[in-house]
């Protein structure tokens, strides 16, 4: 059974770092294209971040040059180094994988960006 667990969630001020992780289980992890996605009450779920199964990444204009998406497929693990956080960055994380075409989400991780 695919699951996904996002961690490393949590409080900082403008300008300081935070890096999520998604563990996966369940399926062959590295195999397929895997996602970060964001949402803030109210608001639909917004592409972050992507990096496809031969490690091309890709991410929205709104993060790109401040977040990093990486991945360690021997601990099943994908991360999003963010830096330089602004307050609109505040938001539920989700990892997300498409796993056999079909799309599988973990529970999500708040990042707070506040002053």
């Amino acid at each position: 059974q695919v699951q996904f667990v996002e961690s490393g969630g949590g409080s900082v001020r403008p300008g300081e770092s935070l890096t999520l992780s998604c563990v996966g289980s369940g399926f062959r992890f590295g195999w397929w294209i895997m996602y970060w996605y964001r949402q803030v009450p109210g608001k639909e779920r917004e592409w972050v971040a992507e990096i496809t199964s031969l490690g091309g990444k890709r991410y929205a204009d709104s993060v790109n040059g401040r977040f990093n998406i990486s991945r360690d497929i021997a601990k099943k693990t994908m991360f999003l180094q963010m830096d330089n956080l602004k307050p609109e960055d505040t938001a539920v994380y989700y990892c997300r994988g498409d796993i056999d075409l079909r799309p599988y989400w973990g529970p999500g991780t708040q990042v707070t960006v506040s002053s």
